[in-house]
Order: C-alpha cells, then structure tokens, then sequence
C-alpha cells in the first residue's frame, strides 16, 4: 500500500513538471519564432492551460509533503487530544471543499464534452481536453486529503503533518 501512495504522490508530482517543462518550452518557442517574425498561434492560450495543470496536478504532492501554506499559529500553540480535533476538523473541511471541487470539475469537463464545446480561441480545441487536468488534479487533490483524513482516524499522523513536523514548522 505505501508504495502505491508513492506511486500516486510521485504521479502527481511528474505531471505537474512535465506540464511546467512544456509550458516553458513552448514560452521560449514562442519567444525564438518571434526574432523570426513567426508566431505561433494560441500559443498564449495553451501556456495558460498549461500553467493551470502545472498548479492542480501539483495540488496532491504538495499537501502529502506538507508544503501548502498553513496558518498554524493556533495549532503551534495546541497539542495532544486538542491538536488532533483541530487537526481531524481542518481535514474534514478539506475533504468537504475538495470533494465538491472535484465533483465539479469532474462534472463540468464532462458537459463540455457532451455538447461539444470547443475553445474560442484562434485554435478550437475540444473545451473538455483544457479542463480535464483541473478534473484529474482536483481528484488527486481529494485523494490525498482522503488519504490524510484516514490516517487520522485511526489515530496516525498524517503525512503533510510528519513532513511539517520533520521540517520542524510546528512546535
């Protein structure tokens, strides 16, 4: 089973890079072509698709390793039983905003490919293709909470908190 959360964080992880890798070298193709008087259509646009799967992709990895930004100036100041109920009341909170992001991202690239909606871009691209990495990233994101919010149910210390605490951003 860990190897297979591995698997799924590195996941996550890969394709969040390999859409920042190429967002960046279609900005610098668009940037060469241009000392050529070529451009390269859309280009802007799908650099901006790009970048927003970079982001949702990322979304998994970066819970699970404890790198979101957190306010934990409550929680620095709690511990034991106390600190676990704010905690379990966060990752519930999580889980309900995360679900219903993904539901509807899920739900919106979905009717986008029902009715065919494509982009109003100088390139028509098939709208469900430019929303479904924010539908996959917004469920690895749910993944990873669920993952989070089971280990504290039975009482663990889920990962982004181990990974804080080995960091040493809690006291």
């Amino acid at each position: 089973m860990l190897t297979l959360k591995k698997t799924f964080y590195t996941t996550s992880l890969v394709l969040s890079g390999t859409c920042l890798v190429v967002m960046t070298l279609l900005i610098l193709a668009q940037i060469i072509a241009r000392f050529f008087g070529v451009i390269i259509p859309s280009s802007e646009d799908f650099a901006g698709w790009l970048l927003s799967a970079t982001i949702f992709f990322g979304l998994a990895y970066t819970f699970n390793s404890g790198n979101h930004i957190r306010v934990t100036i409550l929680l620095s100041r709690l511990s034991g039983p106390s600190r676990r109920l704010v905690e379990f009341f966060n990752l519930s909170a999580g889980l309900l905003i995360s679900g219903y992001l993904a539901y509807y991202t899920a739900y919106t690239a979905y009717e986008s490919y029902i009715y065919n909606d494509v982009t109003d871009t100088y390139l028509a691209v098939p709208l469900w293709l430019v929303q479904l990495p924010m539908a996959l990233g917004s469920v690895f994101f749910f993944i990873a909470i669920t993952d989070s919010f089971l280990a504290a149910l039975q009482g663990k210390t889920p990962g982004f908190i181990a990974h804080e605490d080995a960091l040493g951003t809690t006291e």
